[in-house]
């Protein structure tokens, strides 16, 4: 899995395409899957906030 993780890291576009339903990733389960994506939705929020 972080292998995975790592892979999707250096390379957005795949994340882009992963959250479109273009692609998917064999081997991985949809609810891992989900938390893969769910976890790069959190890292996009956290970078755009602006810290006071």
């Amino acid at each position: 899995m972080m292998n995975v993780i790592q892979y999707l890291e250096k390379n957005p576009n795949l994340v882009a395409l992963l959250k479109a339903q273009k692609a998917s990733l064999i081997g991985i389960s949809s609810l891992e899957q989900k938390a893969i994506l769910d976890a790069f939705n959190s890292e996009i929020e956290l970078e755009s906030e602006v810290w006071v």
